[in-house]
């Protein structure tokens, strides 16, 4: 699914005044907690590749906060190939705590002044702050608004991470004593959307936020005196953290850290869960665990959801493909229920750079250079090509060319572990417009029923043989959660904020609007509701 993107990663690491010592923390040295933010960063690099960053606290420089970012690979920001490189790095940037963030960007352009974490200069130490945000504000459009209405404001970036910096500005200038929980608390009533916060002061205060919905993933940990955050568990399980010692944060919850003590509080009440589905399917390490429940798992669970309702003849040379690499755990499962083998006929190239790869405007030179189909594996043969899902068909179009034409395959039956995507992410998904995705138009508006006819149209518009997703209850049998805490407005319109529902009433909007299909047709939604709220104003 390379068509398809997530907003960021966010990362936190202190560690604590105490005189027990950390394990994680050779001689139990506080100042390596750079060392760790790098480590954590990298196991979250899956979540964002555009740019990276860190701020760190130390008491003891004139640059209490201190921040290092630029875009690029973690690799490249913090010079991983680079030893010496390295070591001075992290010797500048040494200190007690930090902060740190790995970008993909659903708004906003791709230079250093997005990169993350922002940070805020101030004379008044509580005033000096840094912080990192991962997930998308639905209200984006009104609380830019508020901020232009106000005379003599502007806004020199268009992302919803600078609406934040000033809102956590003007909250630190109208709260008593600067107080975290406090701030946090207000800033629940105006945001509407997925956020995650890490954030942390020139007095090293230090703040880990989670959403009143749960949408995006965060867990923490805590072995002694050092405390870390994540956006995936499988980064503090590679950091050492003990598998019992990682926990989930709830929803409207955040980790305080001041004066030295840590505490956890809640800061807004959580109406509904409504986690996002396709961290399980999609974005998230397949070695992480969210909100108790495997990613492995669940893609091992898509797979026999898949199997259950195979009905295409199965003969000695039909086989099993994933599309590389996140579809393989639901590939593999599948082959094994039909006892057929997965085999890797499909190849992806992991050492192609990203500028290359995205500075290419034709999709099938994107896909010949990225994918390597095996004539050796598929020459002949029925294959079942299993994919994570279909967002816009582009690259599956290119493959399943490729697969016919370089691999040589006799027939190809496309199947897809999720079921068909219908609607803009309003939460940190890079796909905003109605227009852009490719089952809404084969899909009746109103019922959005999936029958063998519909699939057959979308089979031939695809060069596939046959094309099969997953019903929409095999999502929540897989995740094994209730359907009501999951997020699966892309899947059924039910969005689960007022803010999201606003949103895709604009976007229906822009369906029928020719002014909406600019840039062909992948104009975001957010700025046709920008344009609108101007023109009211």
């Amino acid at each position: 699914m390379s068509e398809l993107y997530h907003e960021c990663g966010v990362a936190a690491v202190y560690h604590l005044p105490s005189d027990e010592v950390s394990l994680l923390l050779p001689e139990g040295d506080p100042n390596k907690t750079s060392n760790l933010m790098s480590r954590l960063l990298l196991d979250i690099q899956n979540r964002g590749q555009l740019a990276a960053g860190m701020t760190t606290f130390n008491p003891n420089r004139s640059q209490l906060i201190d921040t290092h970012k630029d875009v690029g690979t973690v690799n490249e920001v913090f010079h991983l190939n680079h030893e010496e490189q390295f070591k001075k790095l992290m010797k500048e940037y040494e200190g007690p705590a930090a902060i740190g963030h790995t970008r993909y960007a659903t708004c906003g352009k791709d230079d250093r002044s997005y990169a993350q974490p922002f940070e805020r200069h101030h004379i008044e130490k509580p005033k000096w702050f840094s912080f990192a945000f991962n997930g998308q504000l639905a209200n984006y459009p009104e609380l830019r608004d508020e901020i232009l209405q106000q005379t003599n404001h502007h806004l020199a970036r268009e992302t919803d991470t600078e609406i934040l910096l000033h809102m956590l500005s003007q909250e630190l200038s109208s709260t008593p004593d600067h107080d975290l929980l406090t701030i946090l608390k207000s800033l629940s009533g105006r945001l509407d959307g997925a956020y995650n916060i890490v954030y942390l002061n020139s007095l090293g205060e230090m703040f880990v936020a989670r959403d009143p919905q749960g949408i995006r993933p965060l867990c923490y940990a805590i072995d002694g005196p050092l405390f870390a955050a994540a956006s995936e568990s499988v980064a503090l399980t590679n950091l050492g953290f003990p598998a019992e010692s990682i926990k989930n944060l709830e929803p409207g919850h955040a980790i305080l850290i001041r004066d030295g003590i840590l505490e956890k509080k809640q800061f807004a009440e959580s109406s509904r869960k409504a986690h996002c589905f396709f961290e399980w399917i999609y974005f998230a390490n397949v070695c992480s665990n969210l909100d108790e429940r495997s990613v492995y798992l669940t893609r091992k669970r898509l797979g026999e959801e898949l199997a259950e309702q195979e009905t295409v003849e199965i003969d000695e040379d039909t086989i099993v493909v994933p599309v590389p690499d996140t579809a393989k755990a639901a590939a593999d499962s599948m082959a094994y229920q039909l006892k057929i083998p997965s085999l890797e006929g499909l190849i992806r190239n992991r050492y192609i750079g990203r500028t290359f790869i995205e500075g290419n405007n034709n999709r099938a030179a994107k896909v010949r250079a990225k994918y390597t189909p095996l004539p050796e594996v598929l020459d002949g043969k029925r294959v079942f090509l299993v994919e994570d899902t279909i967002v816009r068909s582009t690259t599956m179009k290119a493959l399943i060319s490729q697969l016919r034409e370089r691999g040589k395959a006799k027939e190809i039956h496309v199947r897809v572990a999720c079921p068909p995507i219908v609607s803009p992410c309003f939460y940190g998904i890079d796909m905003s417009t109605i227009q852009e995705l490719f089952a809404p138009r084969f899909l009746n508006d109103d019922s959005l029923e999936l029958t063998p006819e519909i699939e057959a149209r979308m089979a031939e518009e695809l060069g596939a043989d046959t094309l099969r997703y997953l019903p929409m209850e095999s999502v929540a049998r897989s995740v094994e959660l209730p359907a009501s805490s999951l997020c699966q407005a892309c899947i059924n319109r039910d969005y689960p904020t007022p803010a999201g529902k606003a949103l895709y009433e604009q976007a229906v909007v822009n369906l029928t609007d020719p002014a909406s299909w600019n840039n062909g047709g992948h104009e975001r939604t957010y700025d046709r509701s920008a344009e609108v709220s101007a023109t009211r104003t």
